[in-house]
């Protein structure tokens, strides 16, 4: 007789998919706020060789005793998403050094536009009208944190929107990878690929830190990058590429939050008027996709 899942059971796995996002989307936020404290003379290399390379050492030490860390299927696959998720890193740190922490993650997270616009051209998901509308919407938001022009802050917009346009193909990529590979194995080739990138310039011009709270901030950035991305490729068991993207979209709000009342950034309508069209178009497209998938 086949198994049919229970009620139970369905309830756990639409529960968990948004657990998984919004305690990844709270640790992002940590590390965030980490690497828009971390003194100057750090560049985005060293804070990439930092995640990468720390998170590479955790996960071999704790997952991967007595087997092959690199075994893992559909290897092409795997360092492609490793490459694009570290470059999306990089342009994301370059906004967050550039740009107020809450403007670059709002601006960030333009991505599941970009997740839409990657599943239709890779799986050939069905954008209909009204995801086309939410798409609009959300670009929309876009252009009011840009006030419509280019800024002298332009650069990190650029980047903050790269980054934007890397992680919606990351994340969609998972969507296959996941099937045969697990959270630990997708993340360590990303820290691989980041790694590999960032090594040469921390060899020719590497930083030491100089006191005890900068090891202790970029152990923070160690670890809660790591628990953060393990819980976000967990979530994409449960979730669609553009489904994830919503639920970690509440990121916005912990930045706001958090460079607002403790990092006193400016407050203005561009960022809320901006912000609530994006994270609303991003929860109303994964609404969507509860629908036609009951």
């Amino acid at each position: 007789m086949p198994y049919t899942p229970t009620r139970t059971v369905l309830m756990d796995a639409r529960t968990a998919g948004p657990l998984f996002m919004l305690s990844a989307a709270l640790l992002f936020t940590l590390m965030s706020t980490i690497v828009k404290l971390m003194p100057e003379h750090y560049t985005v290399w060293h804070l990439g060789f930092i995640r990468c390379f720390g998170g590479m050492l955790v996960l071999t030490l704790v997952f991967s005793r007595k087997k092959n860390p690199f075994k893992g299927h559909n290897i092409p696959l795997l360092i492609l998403r490793g490459c694009t998720g570290s470059l999306a890193f990089f342009f994301v740190v370059s906004a967050l050094r550039l740009l107020p922490m809450s403007t670059a993650v709002v601006l960030f997270y333009s991505y599941p536009a970009f997740a839409a616009l990657f599943g239709f051209l890779i799986y050939k998901e069905q954008v209909n009208r009204f995801q086309i509308v939410c798409i609009g919407v959300l670009l929309a938001g876009v252009a009011i944190l840009f006030d419509f022009r280019l800024s002298a802050s332009a650069l990190g917009q650029a980047m903050a929107i790269m980054g934007a346009v890397l992680s919606g193909f990351t994340v969609t990529v998972i969507r296959t990878l996941r099937e045969h590979n697990g959270p630990v194995i997708i993340y360590f080739y990303f820290c691989t690929m980041g790694t590999l990138a960032t090594l040469p310039f921390c060899i020719t011009h590497p930083v030491i830190p100089g006191s005890a709270v900068e090891w202790a901030m970029g152990a923070g950035i160690i670890a809660t990058s790591v628990a953060a991305q393990l819980l976000m490729n967990q979530g994409f068991f449960f979730c669609k590429g553009f489904e994830g993207a919503a639920y970690m979209s509440s990121e916005t709000l912990f930045a706001a939050v958090v460079g607002i009342v403790f990092l006193m950034e400016p407050v203005s309508w561009h960022l809320f008027a901006g912000g609530l069209l994006i994270v609303g178009a991003g929860l109303a497209m994964h609404r969507l996709g509860r629908i036609q998938t009951k």
